[in-house]
């Protein structure tokens, strides 16, 4: 597995992270035996989120962790904050309190790394600054970052942190590309011109913020997977090809693609299946050519310049 330095911080950690927001559906044996697998296979990041199983999935990783074959130190744990019963919320009180909530169900004194979960148009800048600093202070967080920010909205809070943020949790992958379909067409009038994110992709190059791609097997949150959808039969069947030619499982193949980008994105794969896990790990052990990287974009349907 591949290690990549995460931002501008100081934190190493496997380029494949596992997303646990489905770990309260399982039990605990279960539990202990993804953690298990997936550290074996080389995964040190278990991203969470305070609203995963309504705090449940926090709790059930905790539990198992201690009966796991791995130690505290030696993961990288991240969680989220910000989303609440039906609005956005990223005031010093809710933050503060909801991070202490999470180091509480996940049973640990501190937060590798903490991210804002979506943006909140009502943030007040200077207030995630002072909870940032509190969090900081204290020792509860190392570092900090967001989820399905553009570069705007990273700009205006950055200018009050005292500190940089390391992380951008964007939806990516074969079958959602909004990110780079803008910057194949650029000065164009066609569909895939219009820039939705404002050059997050570029920006978060530019200013050493790791992206994170969530939900990489997904169309969108609404047509879910795209091995199962209509329009991406012939990506499937490009996919499934070279799963094939590089004896390797299509999951790999889907993983691979992200890891070619030089960008060093980190994924978050959310499976609860350790046979899954094991399946995207395979990944590392291939490198996608240049042509095979275009040929699974193309077969989204998506025609080049």
């Amino acid at each position: 597995m591949e290690k990549i330095k995460i931002g501008s911080s100081q934190l190493s950690a496997s380029q494949l992270g596992l997303g646990c927001m489905r770990m309260a559906d399982e039990s605990k044996e279960k539990a202990v035996e993804i953690i298990n697998t997936a550290f074996e296979q080389g995964i040190t990041l278990f991203d969470h989120a305070d609203i995963y199983g309504k705090g449940q999935s926090e709790i059930l990783f905790a539990q198992a962790l201690k009966d796991s074959e791995v130690r505290r130190e030696d993961i990288i744990l991240q969680s989220k904050v910000g989303i609440r019963d039906g609005y956005f919320d990223f005031s010093k009180e809710h933050i503060l309190k909801a991070t202490d909530g999470i180091l509480e169900r996940l049973d640990t004194d501190y937060l590798d790394i903490l991210l804002l979960h979506r943006p909140d148009t009502l943030m007040e800048p200077e207030e995630v600054a002072e909870a940032f600093d509190v969090l900081y202070m204290s020792g509860k967080v190392r570092y900090f970052g967001v989820s399905n920010q553009n570069p705007g909205q990273i700009k205006l809070l950055q200018k009050h942190l005292n500190r940089p943020l390391v992380a951008n949790q964007l939806q990516f992958g074969p079958a959602h590309t909004p990110m780079i379909d803008a910057g194949f067409n650029v000065n164009m009038t066609n569909d895939l011109s219009v820039n939705h994110d404002g050059s997050i992709l570029e920006y978060c190059r530019l200013n050493d913020i790791t992206i994170q791609p969530w939900s990489p097997f997904q169309v969108s949150l609404s047509e879910g997977l795209f091995i199962n959808h209509p329009d991406y039969q012939e990506m499937t069947k490009v996919m499934r090809n070279l799963a094939e030619h590089y004896n390797v499982s299509l999951e790999a193949i889907v993983i691979a693609w992200i890891n070619r980008h030089p960008a060093k994105m980190q994924t978050i794969a959310g499976s609860m299946s350790p046979k899954r896990i094991k399946d995207m790990s395979e990944a590392f052990s291939i490198n996608l050519t240049k042509q095979e990287w275009y040929d699974v974009y193309k077969s989204g349907g998506r025609k080049l310049p």
